[in-house]
Protein backbone atom coordinates (compact mmCIF):
# COMPACT_ATOMS: atom_id res chain seq x y z
CA UNK A 1 0.00 0.00 0.00
CA UNK A 2 1.26 3.00 -1.11
CA UNK A 3 1.53 6.01 1.02
CA UNK A 4 1.30 9.37 -0.95
CA UNK A 5 3.79 12.63 -1.11
CA UNK A 6 1.52 14.81 -2.18
CA UNK A 7 -2.42 14.71 -1.26
CA UNK A 8 -4.53 13.67 -4.21
CA UNK A 9 -4.29 13.18 -7.66
CA UNK A 10 -2.28 14.67 -10.37
CA UNK A 11 -4.58 15.58 -13.31
CA UNK A 12 -3.73 16.89 -16.39
CA UNK A 13 -5.11 20.55 -17.38
CA UNK A 14 -5.45 20.77 -13.36
CA UNK A 15 -2.91 23.20 -11.93
CA UNK A 16 -3.00 21.59 -8.17
CA UNK A 17 -3.78 17.71 -6.86
CA UNK A 18 -7.57 16.78 -6.72
CA UNK A 19 -9.80 14.72 -5.72
CA UNK A 20 -12.84 13.10 -7.60
CA UNK A 21 -15.86 14.74 -5.89
CA UNK A 22 -18.69 12.31 -7.05
CA UNK A 23 -16.70 9.59 -5.18
CA UNK A 24 -16.64 11.26 -1.85
CA UNK A 25 -20.32 12.52 -2.16
CA UNK A 26 -21.37 8.43 -2.50
CA UNK A 27 -19.26 7.51 0.64
CA UNK A 28 -20.31 10.91 2.72
CA UNK A 29 -23.94 9.18 1.41
CA UNK A 30 -22.92 5.92 3.08
CA UNK A 31 -21.62 7.32 6.13
CA UNK A 32 -24.68 9.41 6.88
CA UNK A 33 -26.80 6.08 6.45
CA UNK A 34 -24.86 4.92 9.12
CA UNK A 35 -24.66 7.44 11.36
CA UNK A 36 -28.30 7.67 10.88
CA UNK A 37 -29.26 4.69 11.42
CA UNK A 38 -27.35 4.35 14.61
CA UNK A 39 -28.52 7.94 15.56
CA UNK A 40 -32.36 6.63 15.59
CA UNK A 41 -31.91 3.06 17.24
CA UNK A 42 -30.11 5.44 20.31
CA UNK A 43 -33.26 7.35 20.22
CA UNK A 44 -36.13 5.21 19.60
CA UNK A 45 -34.75 2.16 21.95
CA UNK A 46 -31.59 3.43 23.56
CA UNK A 47 -29.28 0.68 21.64
CA UNK A 48 -26.03 1.68 21.21
CA UNK A 49 -24.62 -1.35 19.57
CA UNK A 50 -24.61 -0.29 16.12
CA UNK A 51 -22.94 3.25 16.97
CA UNK A 52 -19.77 1.56 18.81
CA UNK A 53 -18.97 -0.41 15.46
CA UNK A 54 -19.79 2.84 13.56
CA UNK A 55 -17.68 5.20 14.88
CA UNK A 56 -14.17 2.58 14.35
CA UNK A 57 -15.10 2.46 10.82
CA UNK A 58 -15.65 6.28 10.71
CA UNK A 59 -12.07 6.55 12.23
CA UNK A 60 -10.15 3.76 10.49
CA UNK A 61 -11.36 5.19 7.10
CA UNK A 62 -10.76 9.18 7.70
CA UNK A 63 -7.15 8.13 9.38
CA UNK A 64 -6.59 6.44 5.89
CA UNK A 65 -7.43 9.34 3.57
CA UNK A 66 -5.42 11.60 5.48
CA UNK A 67 -2.14 9.85 6.87
CA UNK A 68 -1.90 6.54 3.98
CA UNK A 69 -3.58 7.43 0.49
CA UNK A 70 -7.46 8.59 -0.28
CA UNK A 71 -7.27 5.63 -2.95
CA UNK A 72 -7.33 2.81 -0.07
CA UNK A 73 -10.26 4.02 2.52
CA UNK A 74 -12.49 1.63 2.48
CA UNK A 75 -15.98 3.69 2.41
CA UNK A 76 -13.91 5.93 -0.69
CA UNK A 77 -13.52 2.15 -3.11
CA UNK A 78 -17.30 1.26 -2.38
CA UNK A 79 -18.19 5.14 -3.46
CA UNK A 80 -16.05 4.67 -6.12
CA UNK A 81 -17.80 1.56 -7.10
CA UNK A 82 -20.86 2.86 -6.84
CA UNK A 83 -20.72 5.66 -9.44
CA UNK A 84 -17.60 4.21 -11.43
CA UNK A 85 -19.71 4.58 -14.57
CA UNK A 86 -19.82 8.29 -14.10
CA UNK A 87 -17.68 11.00 -15.38
CA UNK A 88 -15.42 12.62 -12.44
CA UNK A 89 -15.84 15.59 -11.02
CA UNK A 90 -12.83 16.55 -9.99
CA UNK A 91 -12.36 19.40 -6.99
CA UNK A 92 -9.31 20.48 -5.10
CA UNK A 93 -8.06 18.20 -2.71
CA UNK A 94 -6.24 20.67 -0.33
CA UNK A 95 -9.80 21.70 1.13
CA UNK A 96 -11.43 18.66 1.61
CA UNK A 97 -8.25 17.35 3.47
CA UNK A 98 -8.91 19.77 5.81
CA UNK A 99 -12.95 19.01 5.96
CA UNK A 100 -12.10 15.37 6.52
CA UNK A 101 -9.37 16.72 9.24
CA UNK A 102 -12.57 18.30 10.96
CA UNK A 103 -14.46 14.54 10.30
CA UNK A 104 -11.78 12.76 11.80
CA UNK A 105 -11.43 14.68 14.86
CA UNK A 106 -15.13 15.12 15.62
CA UNK A 107 -14.95 10.86 14.88
CA UNK A 108 -11.98 10.45 17.02
CA UNK A 109 -14.01 11.90 20.07
CA UNK A 110 -16.87 9.95 19.50
CA UNK A 111 -14.78 6.69 19.52
CA UNK A 112 -12.75 7.97 22.74
CA UNK A 113 -16.21 9.01 24.38
CA UNK A 114 -18.84 6.51 23.66
CA UNK A 115 -16.33 3.58 22.51
CA UNK A 116 -13.63 3.45 24.68
CA UNK A 117 -14.94 5.50 27.93
CA UNK A 118 -18.77 3.79 27.35
CA UNK A 119 -20.72 7.20 27.85
CA UNK A 120 -23.03 9.18 26.59
CA UNK A 121 -23.68 12.79 26.95
CA UNK A 122 -25.30 16.42 25.77
CA UNK A 123 -21.85 16.78 23.75
CA UNK A 124 -21.78 13.43 22.13
CA UNK A 125 -25.32 14.57 20.91
CA UNK A 126 -24.45 17.33 19.78
CA UNK A 127 -21.20 16.16 17.83
CA UNK A 128 -23.06 13.62 16.15
CA UNK A 129 -25.56 16.05 15.19
CA UNK A 130 -22.59 18.13 13.48
CA UNK A 131 -21.41 15.42 11.70
CA UNK A 132 -25.06 14.46 10.16
CA UNK A 133 -25.53 17.81 9.04
CA UNK A 134 -21.83 18.17 7.45
CA UNK A 135 -22.46 14.07 5.47
CA UNK A 136 -26.46 15.61 4.58
CA UNK A 137 -24.66 19.07 3.27
CA UNK A 138 -22.39 17.25 1.53
CA UNK A 139 -24.32 14.18 -0.35
CA UNK A 140 -27.34 16.05 -0.74
CA UNK A 141 -26.45 19.44 -1.60
CA UNK A 142 -23.14 19.01 -3.10
CA UNK A 143 -21.90 21.19 -0.36
CA UNK A 144 -18.87 20.99 1.44
CA UNK A 145 -19.18 23.33 4.45
CA UNK A 146 -15.52 22.01 5.88
CA UNK A 147 -14.20 22.87 2.43
CA UNK A 148 -16.09 26.80 2.85
CA UNK A 149 -14.56 27.19 6.15
CA UNK A 150 -11.12 25.96 4.48
CA UNK A 151 -11.70 29.12 2.24
CA UNK A 152 -12.58 31.47 4.85
CA UNK A 153 -9.74 30.67 7.14
CA UNK A 154 -6.50 30.30 4.55
CA UNK A 155 -5.39 33.61 2.59
CA UNK A 156 -4.82 31.52 -0.27
CA UNK A 157 -8.28 31.01 -2.44
CA UNK A 158 -9.60 27.27 -2.58
CA UNK A 159 -9.83 25.59 -6.19
CA UNK A 160 -11.58 23.78 -8.11
CA UNK A 161 -14.80 24.09 -5.67
CA UNK A 162 -17.90 21.58 -6.33
CA UNK A 163 -20.74 23.54 -8.70
CA UNK A 164 -17.42 26.20 -9.12
CA UNK A 165 -19.12 27.71 -6.11
CA UNK A 166 -15.29 29.43 -5.31
CA UNK A 167 -15.46 31.59 -8.29
CA UNK A 168 -17.56 34.30 -7.91
CA UNK A 169 -20.48 34.71 -10.68
CA UNK A 170 -23.41 36.11 -12.39
CA UNK A 171 -26.05 33.39 -11.81
CA UNK A 172 -27.70 31.86 -14.93
CA UNK A 173 -31.50 32.18 -15.61
CA UNK A 174 -32.43 29.24 -14.52
CA UNK A 175 -30.67 29.55 -10.70
CA UNK A 176 -32.07 32.67 -9.71
CA UNK A 177 -35.57 32.40 -7.78
CA UNK A 178 -38.68 34.28 -8.97
CA UNK A 179 -41.07 35.87 -7.14
CA UNK A 180 -43.87 33.35 -7.85
CA UNK A 181 -41.55 30.53 -6.99
CA UNK A 182 -41.14 32.31 -3.41
CA UNK A 183 -45.10 33.03 -3.20
CA UNK A 184 -45.29 28.84 -3.42
CA UNK A 185 -42.68 28.85 -0.61
CA UNK A 186 -44.61 30.93 1.42
CA UNK A 187 -47.86 28.84 0.74
CA UNK A 188 -46.10 26.08 1.49
CA UNK A 189 -45.24 26.89 5.03
CA UNK A 190 -49.23 28.55 5.45
CA UNK A 191 -50.57 25.01 4.55
CA UNK A 192 -48.12 23.63 6.64
CA UNK A 193 -49.54 25.66 9.58
CA UNK A 194 -53.33 24.84 8.51
CA UNK A 195 -52.33 21.62 8.91
CA UNK A 196 -50.90 21.69 12.50
CA UNK A 197 -54.03 23.90 13.29
CA UNK A 198 -56.89 21.86 11.82
CA UNK A 199 -55.20 18.12 12.47
CA UNK A 200 -52.95 18.44 15.35
CA UNK A 201 -55.37 16.34 17.83
CA UNK A 202 -56.08 13.79 15.25
CA UNK A 203 -52.61 13.29 13.91
CA UNK A 204 -51.50 11.72 17.75
CA UNK A 205 -53.38 9.12 17.35
CA UNK A 206 -51.66 6.03 16.49
CA UNK A 207 -52.43 3.84 13.29
CA UNK A 208 -54.44 0.73 13.92
CA UNK A 209 -53.38 -2.21 11.34
CA UNK A 210 -55.00 -2.59 8.22
CA UNK A 211 -54.89 -6.17 8.13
Amino acid sequence: MERQLTFGEIVPGYSIPVLNNREIRAAAGIMFLMAFISLTLILSNGNFIPVKYVLPIFVLDFSIRLFVNPKYAPLLIIGKLIVRNQNPEYVGAEQKKFAWYIGFTISSIMLILMVVMNTYSAATGLACLTCLILMFSETAFGICLGCKLYGLLNKNKAQYCPGEICDRRNQHAIQRVSAAQWLMLLALIIVTFILYILFRDSFRISPTRLF
